[in-house]
């Protein structure tokens, strides 16, 4: 199957579920087998050995068995949304059973399809795209360029470095008006000098 002939959608979480508390999405099972062919051994262990562990590790999840005569086996997964899907476990040991039953379990019931991206956002931006003229006054539209107005230099701001160079020129002017200051160094210059 092509590319574009597979249909895609974006990641999608079914009603926020794992957000707070997880929902198991599978609803039930329906194993299909028969009592007697040898295509149907496997389910037949399954149901043995680890049917009893898989339901109550999963009280959520309904498990019908269907014995049918003579049919292939096959196991009917349907989930909360309503989506349902068959699938063939004829000739398959027990552990592939259990692999294939712990996958639908672990789906939340949206169809396999390609991702168009690996993030997506159901509340976008209200701001919209950012462009170059985002914040720039409308009136520039209707200019025809070149302008001189807007051809000048605008002076930018001085920085904060440059605010600080200044501010520290500015003390060095104030402090020779003030006067000689002695500097202390030691705890008993500043015990004499009081």
């Amino acid at each position: 199957m092509s590319k574009k002939s597979m249909p895609s959608t974006f990641v999608k979480n079914i009603l926020q579920n794992g957000i707070g508390r997880y929902v198991c999405q599978l609803q039930r099972v329906k194993l299909t087998f028969c009592k007697t062919a040898g295509t149907s051994r496997g389910v037949r262990d399954f149901v043995e050995n680890h049917l009893l562990d898989f339901t109550n590790n999963n009280p959520g999840v309904v498990v019908y068995l269907q014995p049918k005569r003579r049919q292939p086996a096959y196991m009917y997964a349907e989930y909360l949304n309503g989506y349902k899907e068959k699938f063939c476990i004829d000739n398959m040991n027990k552990d592939q059973i259990c692999k294939w039953i712990e996958t639908y379990r672990s789906r939340s019931g949206v169809p396999i399809m390609r991702m168009r991206k690996q993030w997506h956002t159901d509340v976008p931006s209200v701001q919209g795209v950012w462009h170059p003229f985002m914040f720039k006054d409308p009136q520039i539209n209707r200019k025809t360029f070149p302008n001189e107005e807007l051809s000048r230099f605008l002076p930018s701001e001085p920085s904060a470095t440059e605010q600080v160079l200044k501010m520290f020129e500015e003390q060095k002017k104030e402090i020779p008006s003030q006067g000689p200051t002695k500097e202390l160094h030691s705890s008993d210059d500043v015990l004499q000098s009081k």
